[in-house]
């Protein structure tokens, strides 16, 4: 069973996009991932290869820094990939249908620093730190037991 924090040194992309898989597998809608970090510290990267690896047909995932939603139609239920490094306040996040896709979507949020108090309680939070040309550090933490099972084993 995963520890919270649970820290993962990543040595190269295919490592995080690696990380990135093995979490898809279990989620569910109704979870929600907060990414943390810099620009260029691998949120994006994480981000499209989750959701390509969800998707029942191989498909373009842009980043969603200037439509700041994309969603993303799979089997088990929509995934919003949303990009908020734009937003001034958590109202606009509102305006974009935010709280209710946490409640019946797959929700991937890079920038959630900009959602202040509507950022749910039961998300994981992903905090990506550059550490070398192409190595990344990943800390998870989480305050939902449900996510302790969900990333059992799924350190490289």
């Amino acid at each position: 069973m995963a520890s919270c924090p649970l820290i993962i040194d990543l040595a190269t992309p295919d490592e995080t996009a690696s990380l990135a898989r093995a979490i898809a597998s279990a989620l569910r809608p109704g979870d929600v991932i907060l990414m943390e970090g810099g620009i260029g510290a691998g949120k994006t990267h994480f981000a499209r290869a989750l959701i390509q690896s969800l998707l029942p047909e191989p498909e373009d995932v842009p980043s969603p820094t200037f439509t700041l939603v994309q969603v993303y139609d799979t089997p088990d239920g929509e995934i919003w990939h949303t990009d908020l490094y734009r937003l001034t306040g958590p109202d606009e996040a509102v305006e974009l249908g935010l709280e209710d896709a946490f409640e019946t979507a797959i929700c991937l949020v890079e920038w959630p620093d900009r959602l202040a108090e509507l950022a749910p309680d039961n998300a994981l939070t992903l905090s990506f730190e550059v550490t070398g040309d192409e190595e990344r550090r990943v800390i998870c933490s989480w305050s939902d037991n449900k996510w302790n099972d969900k990333l059992d084993g799924v350190a490289p």
